[in-house]
């Protein structure tokens, strides 16, 4: 697969944003990270386009986003719709995931991610 082109200040902000994980983020990307999970390769803090994801798996399209509490407000929401329809455009599917269920429920969201590859 041909990797899209990203401006250089995506990849410097996708680069920073790296060090600052949020401790959900963290979490999960121990369960992610060296193919752990059924050998998916995922990256993290993946830049597409204009927009910077949580993780994606490029090889099955799959981009899984975290959703803090700030994700409730309708402003939020709307942006979110707008994003995921704009990456769905771009021929990926995302998978938003609450924090509050990686924290709480970490093998179940394993199981949903495998889940919707499958």
């Amino acid at each position: 697969m041909t990797r899209a082109k990203v401006e250089p200040v995506m990849r410097s902000r996708a680069k920073a944003m790296r060090h600052e994980q949020t401790p959900a983020e963290a979490k999960l990307w121990q369960m992610l990270r060296a193919h752990r999970l059924m050998g998916l390769g995922f990256r993290r803090q993946y830049p597409i386009k204009n927009y910077i994801v949580d993780f994606a798996c490029p090889e099955h399209r799959l981009i899984v986003e975290l959703d803090g509490s700030s994700h409730t407000h309708d402003a939020q929401i709307a942006y979110d719709q707008n994003r995921s329809a704009f990456l769905h455009s771009q021929g990926w599917q995302v998978l938003r995931i609450r924090n509050s269920d990686v924290h709480n429920q970490i093998y179940a969201v394993c199981d949903r991610i495998i889940a919707t590859l499958n």
